[in-house]
């Protein structure tokens, strides 16, 4: 049962209009689902939930003595468990709940979904960036080839450009990032943060995204033919 109440207010319940008397709060931050919780005795919650029996459980926690191995105990659990239980350790138990609101609920899809959105628009405008830019210095492209050099030499001018636009604008990117995290924390009173693999994953797709657009306006270098300019 969900509730927002103030210490000492009286809530009424949808169910059986029913009223319970908050005795004390406690901290836990909002979630996507929920901006509160109400925690009950065992009694109270079978007054309110009927259908629900007193030795039917949802979750439950299992504490272990220092120096006993979780996993051990989790592959006993699941030997006399019924086939519709799970038991997980803590770790487990976290990355199940992740999986499950970035993959299966339209929350998890939408942010996936803008995220690959963001790169292919990301990528789009690197590669308008960089093809002005080839198409502004052809000439010197031109110039270039003629006196020998590869095409080689030519595509790394080319990806040298797209790392450094990677780089000067991841910087600019994470400060305004930062910045919405600690707006949406103070806001929403989500607990999220900015971890180093999150970092790292989105600086190493900025680089991919850069050197895609590298890769694509490259053909025009490629494509340069001196006795044609000239």
């Amino acid at each position: 049962m969900i509730a927002q109440a103030e210490q000492g207010q009286t809530v009424k319940t949808e169910i059986e209009r029913r009223t319970i008397q908050v005795a004390g709060l406690f901290s836990l931050g909002a979630s996507f689902a929920t901006d509160g919780t109400l925690i009950t005795s065992q009694e109270n919650f079978l007054r309110f939930f009927p259908e629900r029996g007193a030795g039917q459980v949802t979750l439950g926690l299992v504490k272990v003595k220092p120096g006993t191995d979780p996993n051990q105990v989790v592959a006993q659990i699941k030997a006399i468990l019924p086939q519709d239980a799970i038991a997980s350790t803590k770790q487990e138990y976290v990355a199940f709940e992740q999986a499950y609101w970035e993959k299966t609920t339209p929350i998890g899809i939408v942010f996936t979904f803008g995220t690959v959105m963001a790169f292919v628009v990301g990528t789009v405008i690197v590669f308008q960036i960089l093809s002005t830019d080839v198409n502004e210095h052809i000439g010197e492209y031109a110039t270039f080839k003629a006196m020998g050099y590869r095409d080689r030499y030519l595509l790394l001018i080319v990806f040298e450009e797209a790392i450094l636009l990677a780089t000067l604008g991841f910087i600019p990117g994470l400060g305004l990032a930062l910045g919405q995290y600690a707006l949406i924390r103070q806001a929403a009173s989500l607990p999220i943060a900015m971890t180093f693999a999150r970092l790292a994953f989105v600086f190493f797709l900025t680089m991919v995204m850069c050197i895609v657009s590298g890769l694509i306006a490259t053909r025009k270098v490629q494509s340069a033919d001196p006795a044609d300019i000239f």
